[in-house]
C-alpha cells in the first residue's frame, strides 16, 4: 500500500528535478538567478578591469619580444659597418 504512494511521488520528485534543471542555465555557462546562484566574481568590474589590464600588459610585453626578435634579426642579415 505504501508503494502506491510512495513510488508516483518519486517519479513527480524525479520529473520536477528534470524540469528545474532545464529552466535554469547553469550548464551554459550562466549562473542560476535568485536564491540558487550568485554573480561570478570574472563578471564584477572590478575583476574585469584587471583582467583587461593584464591582458594589455601581456600584449605589450608580446609585442616588445616580437620587435626585439625582428631587431636581431634584422641585424644578423644586415649588419652596420
Amino acid at each position: 500500500m505504501l508503494d502506491r504512494l510512495y513510488l508516483p511521488a518519486l517519479a513527480l520528485i524525479a520529473i520536477g528535478a528534470v524540469a528545474l534543471a532545464m529552466v535554469y542555465p547553469q550548464g551554459q555557462g550562466d549562473r542560476s538567478p535568485g536564491p540558487f546562484g550568485s554573480t561570478p566574481i570574472q563578471r564584477t568590474p572590478a575583476m574585469q578591469a584587471a583582467m583587461m589590464r593584464e591582458t594589455l600588459a601581456a600584449q605589450r610585453r608580446n609585442n616588445q619580444a616580437r620587435a626585439a626578435v625582428h631587431n636581431l634579426q634584422t641585424r644578423a642579415l644586415a649588419p652596420s659597418q
